[in-house]
């Protein structure tokens, strides 16, 4: 909850959470998803030494055309240092559950154009632009662009 209020900007909340919003959350939608076969979301903690230091997983994803959007977020106070590093790791964990156990033909991360440093990481892990949605999402006072980037299940 600490990390999304802080990193709200590259994330689609509207809204400061609280304790109370996110219990509900977990009560009313995360909860439920371990009881799906094929549930719309799969989430993880991401460690470090036995300390969650992010979390995120497979979203919005689509079971018949086996594909999953990407989501991650990491303790704040590791982004400067560490961004780089965790992110890489995090898309190769996600890349074996994504590709080796649920056989999905493709991957991707929708992102806000306000964070430039996250295209040079997908980008060494063989990710491609897959497209620009220009003007996409109203931030601020001004629209902004979403950059897809995309990973096709290796052959």
């Amino acid at each position: 909850m600490e990390w999304r209020n802080e990193q709200m900007y590259h994330l689609r909340q509207n809204n400061l959470l609280s304790k109370e919003d996110q219990d509900q959350y977990f009560n009313t939608v995360v909860k439920k998803l371990f009881d799906q076969e094929k549930p719309d979301q799969i989430l993880f903690s991401y460690l470090n030494d036995g300390n969650v230091i992010g979390y995120g997983g497979l979203v919005h994803i689509n079971w018949i055309d086996k594909h999953a959007e990407i989501s991650f977020i990491m303790n704040t106070a590791l982004e400067e240092q560490f961004f780089e590093s965790h992110w890489t790791n995090y898309l190769g964990l996600l890349e074996q559950v994504a590709f080796e156990e649920l056989n999905f033909h493709k991957i991707f991360v929708y992102a806000f154009d306000l964070r430039p440093r996250i295209y040079s990481v997908l980008k060494k892990n063989n990710y491609f632009k897959d497209a620009t949605l220009k003007d996409h999402c109203f931030y601020e006072t001004r629209f902004i662009d979403v950059v897809i980037y995309s990973k096709i299940q290796p052959v």
